[in-house]
């Protein structure tokens, strides 16, 4: 019997009929051979006191990931870092995501613990890194370098960049991810390195990554530009990784071309991760014609859960783990559920079916006539 929903899509109410295709399944696969990739995870609230994680359903997620072979990349922006989850809430997911030991983990250090009202030095800002990057190496974790929205505010140049990063790597255990979000992720990251020219910013970045290779795993860009990420991975020492954070063209930039290929720290994989596993194992196998079949129905479901405002995208992908089962309720820190609207979240239904990404179809439309009933749409 063929499954049909009305929807709220462009020009009204539409009845819309789910894919007979079987969805992606979430089968235990090693990490992949060709290229590194970590998962920025989203987090789980406790929908009784809202402002705490339920840390069962959090941990449950990111085994989720692991045993499909990816990466976690913990307490991210996708883990509504800075935009609900606080440096006290952030540092105990570390600690007990660290503790798992289910499979790979990079943590965010930031400067978060500053209250952002109160005027602050690039001082301040370095021994606010120092404090967090302990507390991830102390629990096992390999640090990623967020950018921090208090550099941004009191770093005079450049040079107060290059001050910083080479202070905090040169004090690490273990190489870093260096992490460069655009102003389109987060407004108050505007000019970061130093400039607001993008051709100059990357020169600063390249200049602290050269200076300091040695303790530089990677750099991730998240710019929505693929053409300045291609320019800065060929720019790179050799060794250094280029992490794409470009959840608008992921797939291109990872497979590559004849001068080389990103690897890839994303938030899109917290809700793709099945196909992305399936298309994985294709590059493995040397079928690029594979990869990207199964990789780029997905890229229309990406674009349009990081549509502009994009760093409202944290709504789309939990929307999806509540459709998909992973949580038991559509809610989020600071009550950004709400973030987007019923139009935007029923053409994310119809795009993660299409993407053979709703791995329950009763269980999905089920939910989905719920959240449409609520909303005051009769499904």
């Amino acid at each position: 019997m063929m499954k049909k929903i009305r929807l709220p899509l462009e020009g009204g109410i539409t009845e819309y009929c789910l894919s007979d295709q079987s969805p992606w399944p979430a089968s235990p696969s090693p990490p992949p051979r060709s290229r590194v990739v970590y998962a920025a995870a989203h987090v789980v609230i406790d929908p009784l006191q809202p402002q705490r994680l339920d840390m069962e359903a959090t941990m449950a997620f990111r085994r989720h990931l692991w045993s499909l072979g990816f990466g976690v990349a913990e307490a991210m922006d996708t883990a509504q870092r800075g935009m609900g989850l606080d440096w006290k809430s952030a540092r105990e997911l570390i600690r007990i995501s660290a503790s798992d030991r289910s499979g790979a983990i990079a943590c965010g250090a930031n400067t978060d613990k500053l209250d952002a009202d109160t005027p602050a030095t690039v001082d301040d800002v370095i021994r606010a890194y120092e404090e967090q990057c302990e507390v991830i190496e102390t629990a096992g974790g390999r640090v990623i370098l967020m950018a921090s929205r208090v550099l941004a505010r009191c770093a005079r140049g450049a040079d107060d960049y290059v001050r910083v990063y080479s202070r905090l790597l040169s004090g690490l255990r273990q190489p870093a991810i260096l992490h460069w979000l655009g102003e389109s992720f987060d407004p108050q990251l505007k000019g970061y390195w130093g400039s607001s020219s993008i051709p100059e910013a990357m020169e600063t970045c390249l200049a602290i990554i050269g200076e300091n290779r040695s303790m530089i795993d990677g750099v991730k860009i998240s710019l929505l530009d693929k053409q300045q990420e291609i320019k800065m991975r060929r720019l790179l020492p050799e060794g250094v990784r280029m992490y794409t954070g470009d959840d608008f063209d992921y797939a291109e930039l990872i497979q590559g071309d004849d001068l080389g290929y990103s690897d890839a720290l994303l938030g899109i994989f917290d809700g793709i991760a099945p196909a992305a596993v399936a298309a994985f194992r294709a590059l493995d196998d040397g079928d690029p014609v594979a990869y990207r079949k199964i990789l780029e129905p997905t890229v229309p479901l990406s674009r349009h859960i990081f549509e502009a405002p994009t760093y409202f995208y944290k709504t789309g992908l939990i929307f999806l783990a509540y459709l998909n089962g992973h949580q038991r309720h559509f809610r989020m820190l600071g009550g950004q559920e709400s973030a987007r609207s019923i139009q935007h979240l029923a053409k994310l239904f119809v795009l993660a079916d299409r993407s053979r990404l709703l791995s329950d179809p009763e269980l999905a439309l089920h939910r989905m006539r719920l959240v449409l009933e609520l909303s005051g749409v009769e499904a």
